[in-house]
């Protein structure tokens, strides 16, 4: 039986890019403020549009990141 099942809320990563966000999530500290799971796409972005993916500002601007893509 689950502790706790975290809904996902809307998150938006860059103008006109939402994610779906499990992670940060307030109950549970103990992931960490820089651990995110997002559920993205599919998405279907014109290659016009391509340079205009800017991620918008988040706290960890300056950091390093690694992405893993399932």
């Amino acid at each position: 039986m689950p502790q706790l099942i975290i809904e996902a809320r809307e998150a938006s990563i860059s103008t006109g890019l939402n994610v779906r966000r499990i992670l940060p999530f307030r109950k549970r500290r103990m992931v960490g403020p820089f651990i995110f799971m997002d559920h993205a796409g599919p998405v279907d972005i014109p290659i016009h549009n391509a340079s205009n993916l800017d991620v918008l500002p988040h706290p960890h601007i300056g950091l390093s990141t690694v992405s893993y893509l399932f």
